[in-house]
């Protein structure tokens, strides 16, 4: 983010003020009022909403179109990403997403300065963690790394979080190679700085800070002896197994995979040891939906016979069906594999319900196996659209050479646009170090149905962090929209257009041809030892989780409300709302009128009526000298007009006398 901005300094533009405002008064409601204006481009009016069902997912804030209440965030796209901190209680407050702000991250963190928090690194007990390198900080920049008392800023009882997505990196505002942080645990180096999704320390801040109890509807990794409520179904005829492993398959559990001892429980329907036509069923506890969609998502290993069978249904309950009512919702496809697989149901529950799992042994199989489930998560978000597995992703990061790219298969969407992504494993020239991921629209002979240019679909490329409960990940992704009236770079063809007309003709590996027009994205998707950190990678593989989505609705300005109510004013600092103070200044509320205080330094200060202007003991010696030639000349004018007014007053006298003695002559 400061990257970003600085960039925009860089260019002569002034830098946007951010003010601190803590206080009850200064909460938002749970239920947030926000704004999208018109200057915002498409791609990060998508991302926005991204992140909006971030917050949804992990904590209890909401966010709904602004109606006419007094008080609300209007998104714009401004000189960089910035915020006020809290609810100002000055109507429309405005939060900038400008010019590549469009990351889910970066919008997530600006959304927590809204909300009311500071940068990590500016917590009172800082210096206990990381040392600041004044002196390598770039001139003019070092009040970006002011702590604030405990009076000020509370940090809610949580200790110090290297890992928050609030905390500056290590290379922030540096005038040269060194960096300008350095935590005072070395490993935590290359960690501070992290732009990929709430930490859980930002996440367990912001519940406190919000009062929040939980609405989310179910994870589980059955690692407790009490399968997180779940029940076995009545009536059926075998039960589902906690266990560590299996004969047949799986060996260890998905959470874990084997690496902590005396843990790592999944549940196992032993398909070996049930009648053919057996049923085992696996309920969750009761759910209660709020929104009336939601994602089943877990992971699956199927070792029974080829023809058992996995089927996902909801029992919902209602006054007419007390004791619930079945509804299939979904038949899990797919041969037996000797792998955890990734599965997504999308379910519709509008009622009371509960997710139910029922195996089946169809017919005589093998003598061992059966079906095994794990890391089970219910959420009220939108299920992704397709999977993409990298096998052995440790290895071909270290072993791809430089700007080498993998492909992803080809997915088609709902709308029938067929895409693809492209991985630098190892990174582009000038990248090493690092993945990045492109975007692509593919074509085939023969397909119809498209309209060309590809008008404003939002292709989302995410790389899941693989941890058992789905609130507590951390996955990185990155977006990028399908702008029709976008040109090629030195072109007059549409980069979006029909890639059998602007693209390039592909053989796949199956040796069918394809064509495969420009990319999108960005060269720097995420670094290698962040890739390697967390759960990106398990069990050796990486999961990529990819849709496309119509946006065409965002093209449409966001109606207004027809009456609005007047914003309330709780504090006299909002006299200071429109200030801007330079340079660090602060502004505070003077008899009733906005004063800006200005930044001090042991021998350099800032002053002027915005703090505009500098300066320094070496501008003062000058000055001093300045000042005390100045009085010298002012003496020595003062003293040559003295003497010529006394020589004139007394030349005058003399000839006055002359005068007297002449007439006093001729009177005789």
């Amino acid at each position: 983010i400061f990257d970003i901005n600085e960039g925009i300094l860089e260019k002569g533009k002034k830098a946007q003020p951010r003010n601190s405002i803590i206080g009850e008064e200064h909460r938002w409601p749970k239920t947030i009022p926000y704004y999208m204006e018109d200057d915002l481009e498409i791609n990060a009016k998508g991302v926005i909403l991204k992140a909006f069902e971030q917050y949804r997912l992990k904590t209890c804030i909401d966010f709904k179109p602004w109606s006419g209440e007094a008080n609300y965030i209007s998104v714009f796209k401004g000189d960089g990403c910035f915020s006020s901190v809290g609810n100002r209680h000055v109507g429309k407050q405005r939060l900038s997403i400008g010019t590549n702000c469009d990351r889910i991250a970066t919008i997530e963190h600006e959304f927590l300065h809204a909300l009311g928090f500071w940068h990590e690194q500016s917590r009172a007990d800082r210096d206990d963690y990381v040392e600041i390198m004044w002196d390598r900080i770039t001139e003019g920049k070092g009040h970006n790394f002011n702590t604030y008392d405990d009076t000020t800023s509370s940090s809610l009882g949580v200790p110090y979080d290297y890992s928050s997505m609030m905390h500056y990196s290590k290379t922030a505002f540096r005038n040269g190679t060194e960096p300008t942080i350095v935590t005072k645990i070395p490993a935590f180096s290359d960690i501070i700085g992290q732009r990929m999704e709430f930490s859980d320390s930002d996440l367990l801040k912001l519940n406190r800070l919000y009062n929040c109890s939980s609405t989310f509807l179910d994870s589980c990794d059955f690692e407790r002896e009490n399968i997180c409520g779940m029940i076995q179904g009545q009536g059926d005829q075998a039960d589902w197994d906690r266990v560590t492993t299996a004969t047949g398959g799986p060996d260890t559990d998905y959470s874990h995979m084997g690496k902590c001892n005396g843990s790592g429980y999944f549940m196992h329907f032993s398909t070996s040891r049930a009648n053919t036509g057996d049923k085992a069923l696996l309920e969750s506890r009761l759910l209660y939906p709020k929104r009336g969609y939601q994602c089943l998502q877990f992971f699956y290993y199927n070792s029974a016979g080829s023809s058992d069978t996995l089927k996902v249904y909801v029992r919902e309950y209602d006054k007419a069906n007390p004791n619930g009512s079945l509804r299939l919702i979904k038949t899990i496809e797919g041969f037996p594999q000797e792998l955890w697989q990734l599965h997504h149901v999308s379910l519709d529950a509008k009622m009371k319900f509960r997710v139910v799992f029922e195996g089946t042994k169809v017919e005589a199989g093998p003598p061992s196996g059966g079906l095994s489930l794990d890391d089970i998560n219910v959420s009220e978000t939108a299920c992704p659209e397709f999977i993409w597995r990298v096998k052995n992703f440790s290895h071909v990061m270290e072993n791809t050479p430089i700007s080498t790219p993998i492909f992803s298969p080809l997915f088609t969407s709902k709308e029938g646009y067929t895409f693809q992504m492209k991985l630098y494993p190892s990174g582009e020239e000038g990248y090493q170090g690092q993945l990045s991921a492109y975007a692509h629209l593919v074509a085939r002979e023969g397909d119809t149905g498209q309209i060309w240019p590809c008008p404003w679909k939002q292709i989302t490329m995410m790389l899941m962090d693989q941890h058992p409960h789905i609130q507590k990940r951390m996955s990185n992704q990155r977006s990028i929209t399908t702008d029709p009236n976008m040109k090629a770079a030195g072109s007059d063809e549409f980069f979006w257009d029909d890639p059998r007309k602007v693209g390039d003709e592909v053989t796949d590996t199956d040796g069918s041809k394809y064509f495969r027009g420009p990319g999108s994205g960005t060269a720097a998707y995420l670094t290698h030892l962040r890739a390697k950190s967390r759960d990106f990678i398990k069990g050796g593989d990486a999961i990529f989780l990819l849709t496309m989505e119509d946006v065409s609705h965002l093209t449409v300005s966001q109606p207004l409300p027809s009456t609005t109510s007047q914003p309330i004013s709780t504090t006299p600092s909002e006299v200071c709302y429109n200030v801007q103070c330079q340079n660090g200044g602060v502004c505070v509320v003077d008899e009733g009128k906005p004063a800006c205080r200005c930044d001090v330094g042991d021998d350099w200060w800032y002053y002027g009526d915005r703090c505009q202007h500098r300066g320094s003991n070496s501008d003062k010696t000058t000055l001093a000298l300045a000042s005390s030639l100045s009085v010298l000349g002012v003496m020595l004018v003062v003293t040559v007009v003295s003497v010529i007014c006394v020589k004139k007053k007394y030349k005058k006298r003399m000839n006055n006398n002359n005068n007297v003695v002449i007439l006093n002559s001729h009177a005789s």
